[in-house]
């Protein structure tokens, strides 16, 4: 049962609210708790000169700021905490906080919580992405006034006034964003599992267990929808209170959906066939599969069929740059975990020049050596993991005596170059680093930016 907003709002008025981390989706949450009454306080790391005209526009509204090192050591006395997703509950200061009788929170807890409209919430590993802008593109073809946020879109929390019952909204959801949740949306797909972010979780149980919280508070009538073929997705079915519908790229489920002879079906139905998608590759077929059991009550099969024969992927996943000189370009610069990686380059016809490397998150990287050396032509690496990767890649191809030539480049500029260097006439360069981009890159977009700014002017 949907909780009404109204009481929300009538208990955030003049309360003393901590908002940690001004960015991008908190800058329009403290907006609009101030629209709210509520007496904001917000923190970052950043210095006032790093934050500019925000922190400047802030204090013009009377938001009292907390920035720079020591940032956290003002966090006491407040009624209300709303963190940022990477922040850990187990923190020193959300702990001392909590012992104090703060009420912690999230925007995305909060929106869930109170958004009166159905809510789709997807997560996963790998596709999540792609599965959320599909399930959006669904709602939308077939009518329906659809929202989209968590990882994509924009916050959308400050806009739940706007969203009416008859609504539908989409949700990407990360394992940061579901640690502390307790309330789960109506319709929950969780797409694979394996490991990921384990810079962050203490282990893998952790990051497994932030999961299931998409789906352990649903009711009754809640929709659980699972990877038939992942034996950590099979095995929530046991823990959901709800309906748990499972899809498979590898065998019949007539109560479920399922890929067969080039075909996809749903419920024993048949959809469309593998040719008809634009966006190829088995993990495709599988988001596919995913959303349609998500919205089957809800959209037509001439709208799956609309949209199957229409969609392009999203910005950032295996887009075709440009092809020079009979090279082609290819950005997968989403692609930050070993297991994505490895599903980007096995779509392609042949081994490709993989561009990868950047920020260790502390996964295993053999996953992509052990399986993927097969379908790579040359290894071009680069960032914080590029001697790790080297390391195992050099294990498994003496292991498999295997020989690819390895590269170390000290820039993205340098890889492209070194890439346009060897590249022959057919040949696939493809970036997708199988690790996060902070430590050279603020996200994955502006690192995919950059690598099409200098595609495009190669020579």
């Amino acid at each position: 049962m949907k909780k009404d907003f109204c009481d929300f709002k009538k208990f955030i008025k003049e309360k003393e609210v901590a908002v940690v981390g001004i960015g991008v989706s908190n800058i329009p949450l403290i907006n609009f708790l101030l629209e709210l009454g509520a007496l904001v306080t917000a923190f970052d790391k950043k210095t006032e000169e790093e934050l500019g005209e925000t922190a400047e526009d802030f204090k013009r509204k009377n938001v009292k700021l907390s920035l720079g090192e020591n940032y956290l050591k003002n966090l006491t006395g407040f009624d209300v905490i709303f963190k940022t997703p990477s922040m850990r509950i187990d923190s020193e200061a959300l702990v001392r906080a909590k012992e104090e009788g703060a009420y912690i929170t999230s925007e995305m807890e909060e929106f869930v919580r109170y958004c009166p409209a159905k809510v789709y919430g997807v997560t996963g590993s790998d596709g999540k992405t792609t599965t959320t802008s599909i399930i959006y593109n669904l709602l939308k073809e077939q009518g329906y006034t659809t929202w989209v946020g968590g990882n994509i879109g924009k916050p959308l929390f400050s806009n739940i006034e706007e969203i009416k019952p008859d609504h539908k909204v989409v949700l990407e959801l990360s394992s940061f964003q579901l640690m502390t949740m307790d309330t789960a949306p109506e319709v929950a797909v969780v797409t694979n599992l394996s490991p990921n972010h384990l810079d962050m979780h203490k282990d893998m149980q952790e990051y497994i267990d932030a999961k299931k919280n998409i789906f352990i508070n649903q009711s009754e009538e809640g929709i659980l929808i699972l990877n038939r073929e992942n034996n950590i997705t099979y095995s929530f079915a046991g823990e959901a209170k709800g309906k748990v519908r499972f899809f498979s790229s590898k065998r019949i489920l007539h109560d479920g959906a399922y890929y067969i002879d080039e075909k996809l079906y749903v419920f024993g139905t048949e959809i469309c066939s593998k040719e008809d998608m634009i966006i190829k590759g088995i993990h495709n077929v599988e988001n596919y599969l995913s959303a349609f059991l998500a919205v089957y009550k809800d959209v037509e099969i001439s709208t799956m069929i609309k949209v199957i024969k229409s969609f392009k992927g999203v910005p950032h996943r295996n887009e075709l740059v440009r092809e020079l000189r009979g090279v082609k370009y290819y950005n997968d610069s989403i692609g930050s975990s070993p297991t994505r990686t490895l599903a980007t380059i096995s779509v392609f016809d042949k081994p490709v020049i993989l561009i990868a490397g950047g920020y260790d998150k502390n996964i295993p990287f053999e996953p992509l050596a052990e399986e993927g050396i097969d379908k790579i032509k040359a290894l071009i690496l680069l960032g914080a993991t590029r001697g790790k990767i080297k390391e195992v890649f050099e294990k498994v191809m003496k292991e498999e005596k295997i020989n690819i030539p390895v590269y170390i480049a000290e820039s993205l500029e340098e890889a492209v170059i070194k890439a346009k260097d060897i590249g022959k006439q057919g040949d696939y360069v493809v970036l997708s680093p199988a690790c996060a981009s902070f430590d050279m890159f603020p996200n994955f977009e502006v690192r995919g930016n950059r690598f099409a700014e200098i595609v495009n002017s190669l020579k």
